[in-house]
């Protein structure tokens, strides 16, 4: 099994450059479904997008993945669709379940095995299915399996979200495409990974409109020509090297290939930490900070703080002056990394729903185990502000979210490996 041996208290300098978004890519991915002909640049090299290529093809789809360029072609002529997506290729990437939505509104049924993912708490299907239903879907869970008929086709209908989930919006927004008739979503999600797949769907011809949390679909036809679209910068892993250059940066950092308007809110709380952050119109430059400041910090959708980020700003508060506050508001299980932190010699306390930070800690290197895709990175995070050497265990969470980690580490002058 894979390791990242990190030798801490190196600073680091130089540019770092954005790789395209692992969580919009999946979903347009999933889109692809309805589609002709797409070409989709700037997708990210990592584990969770080759697991949905490898589902693509397994329905039927042909696909090629030119890697040197971060673009795919996708075709779908193949008259013999497979509607099935087995529990083998959505046991390890919750974003599976997005084709049930494509393959229900193209061909009229589905059989889409429940999704696995990161163990960051109870996330169910339940209002991706409420939505289907509501759209007219026939739906039955059995030995595992989601499955799902319409053989009239979907239709269009009003449907408000209990509460909000990124997941259930993109499905809801997949399956209405072809739908007969006008669908409006109510408290949608509206993430920038949202906006990034209602633009790739309209350049496929839907007639889609959004307005504050409310979206409205109409009844399209998917145009015959080829679409090309390319997705968004990945904003939680701007986020977490901004993080990386708040800790260690020796002067200045330069990170590039981005839209530091889309990442608003995080900007002002870094800024609010102490973090000296100089704002370009494709870029950030992150130059060295003299004392962080506590702060309180809970997690929301978007345009609120990410959960995403939640652990990754942790290990920037062990460093601030006080006692700061992290409220988890969206997965009940998101503070699996707090116990490796504290191995490191973070001083934390989690009451209910909140982590408080106490700092400024000096951390230590230790040998410690990675629990989910974030909790991963932040470790890596503590690794490098940590005295002598730090073990990371489990790293293949990493790589199912994080392009060329290493080596855009390494290249700031960072002292890590993998073994």
């Amino acid at each position: 099994m894979q390791k990242l041996i990190i030798k801490g208290k190196k600073e680091l300098s130089g540019k770092i450059s954005i790789s395209g978004s692992k969580n919009s890519t999946l979903p347009i991915l999933a889109a692809s479904i309805l589609a002709k002909n797409v070409k989709i640049k700037n997708i990210p090299l990592v584990k969770d997008i080759f697991t949905m290529i490898e589902l693509l093809n397994f329905i039927g789809l042909k696909t090629k993945l030119v890697k040197k360029k971060n673009f795919i072609e996708i075709s779908n002529n193949n008259k013999n669709i497979n509607t099935l997506a087995p529990y083998k290729l959505v046991k390890t990437m919750r974003a599976g379940v997005l084709v049930l939505g494509s393959l229900l509104s193209k061909y009229k049924k589905a059989k889409v095995s429940l999704p696995g993912g990161c163990a960051i708490g109870s996330r169910p299907v339940d209002l991706h299915l409420f939505a289907l239903k509501k759209l007219g879907a026939k739906i039955k869970i059995k030995d595992g399996y989601i499955l799902a008929e319409a053989k009239k086709g979907l239709k269009g209908t009003k449907i408000k979200f209990p509460s909000i989930s990124v997941g259930a919006t993109e499905n809801a927004l997949i399956a209405a495409f072809k739908a007969k008739g006008t669908t409006i979503l109510k408290n949608c999600a509206i993430e920038p990974e949202i906006k990034d797949l209602i633009s790739f769907l309209k350049k496929l011809g839907a007639n889609i409109y959004l307005k504050g949390r409310t979206i409205l679909i109409k009844e399209s036809k998917i145009k015959s020509s080829k679409i090309i679209h390319q997705v968004i910068f990945d904003r939680i892993e701007l986020g977490t090297y901004m993080i990386a250059g708040a800790l260690l940066v020796k002067k200045n950092l330069i990170i590039d290939k981005i839209d530091p308007t889309i990442v608003k809110s995080e900007i002002d709380i870094l800024k609010r930490i102490g973090v000296k952050i100089i704002q370009k119109k494709k870029s950030v430059i992150i130059k060295k900070s003299k004392k962080l400041k506590k702060i309180n910090i809970i997690t929301k959708p978007y345009p609120g703080f990410p959960t995403d980020l939640q652990a990754q700003f942790m290990v920037l508060l062990t460093q601030a002056n006080g006692v700061s506050k992290i409220k988890e508001n969206i997965f009940e299980n998101r503070f699996m990394h707090v116990p490796e932190l504290k191995r490191m010699g973070a001083q934390i306390q989690i009451k209910d729903k909140t982590a408080l930070i106490k700092g400024p800690s000096k951390l230590a290197g230790a040998e410690v185990m990675a629990t989910d895709l974030r909790a991963s990175v932040s470790l890596v995070l503590a690794g490098l502000i940590a005295e002598n050497r730090t073990v990371i265990n489990r790293i293949y969470h990493l790589d199912r979210g994080y392009e060329f980690l290493e080596s855009k580490l390494k290249n700031c002058k960072a002292a890590i490996k993998r073994v």
